[in-house]
């Protein structure tokens, strides 16, 4: 009982650690982004159309806005610390063919996220964006935008996209797992299909029709493109 104590004990000092470690990294990385707060924020208003302008609604939101801004920026920054000390932590409860495994399907979560926040800030923002700013138009509405309120819908944006994106690495694992088997993965897609298009639905912020079908669009691809790659497990 003692000995399994101290293995509990040290699973919660390994943990305490690493998260300090990555506490630390974020903190650091966000205190210098708080000085670049200017250029994060170029980069979200830079594919949307037309011009707008941003204000604030009280004295306070100035700094939080480039508290925010600083802190996206650290954390973007400090992914690969983020990445490394969870791996660090997983990695002595893993076996030899699992560690091997681990680091390559790390690289592929990055990449997959990566690819789905690009095409929702390359593409999808900027029509879902014009769609939006339409409907005020054609109703005569003015728009006053606060600048909490962009950067919140932004963030939220590209964050559904890139988690999305994560649908092949979940299935997979799933199946690894013995959770649910390919056979009942291809025989209920339909039900598959009605589930994703409602976690698109409610992943993105502004509820307009066209980022929802092309969320939910792509991953019913990456769905299929899963099921195709793994259909010889």
């Amino acid at each position: 009982m003692a000995d399994r104590r101290l293995t509990v004990l040290g699973h919660v000092d390994e943990f305490r650690k690493r998260l300090t470690y990555i506490v630390v990294s974020v903190l650091i990385a966000g205190a210098v982004g708080y000085f670049y707060a200017d250029f994060v924020l170029e980069i979200m208003v830079a594919r949307l159309r037309p011009e707008f302008n941003l204000v604030y609604k009280s004295i306070m939101e100035p700094f939080m806005v480039r508290f925010k801004l600083g802190f996206i920026g650290g954390l973007i920054v400090s992914t690969p610390v983020i990445f490394y000390q969870v791996l660090a932590f997983l990695a002595p409860a893993l076996k030899g063919r699992e560690k091997r495994v681990l680091y390559p399907m790390v690289l592929v979560m990055v990449v997959l996220f990566g690819m789905g926040a690009s095409l929702g800030y390359f593409y999808v923002m900027p029509v879902a964006w014009t769609w939006l700013y339409t409907q005020g138009a054609d109703l005569g509405i003015i728009q006053i935008l606060s600048a909490s309120d962009f950067i919140n819908f932004v963030t939220l944006f590209l964050l559904a996209f890139g988690v999305a994106f994560e649908t092949p690495l979940v299935l997979a694992a799933l199946m690894k797992l013995k959770i649910v088997s390919h056979k009942t993965l291809r025989k209920n897609w339909r039900i598959a299909y009605v589930v994703m298009l409602i976690v698109a639905a409610i992943a993105t912020p502004d509820w307009s029709l066209p980022p929802m079908l092309i969320l939910g669009g792509s991953m019913i691809a990456l769905y299929e493109t899963t099921l195709l790659v793994t259909r010889w497990w």
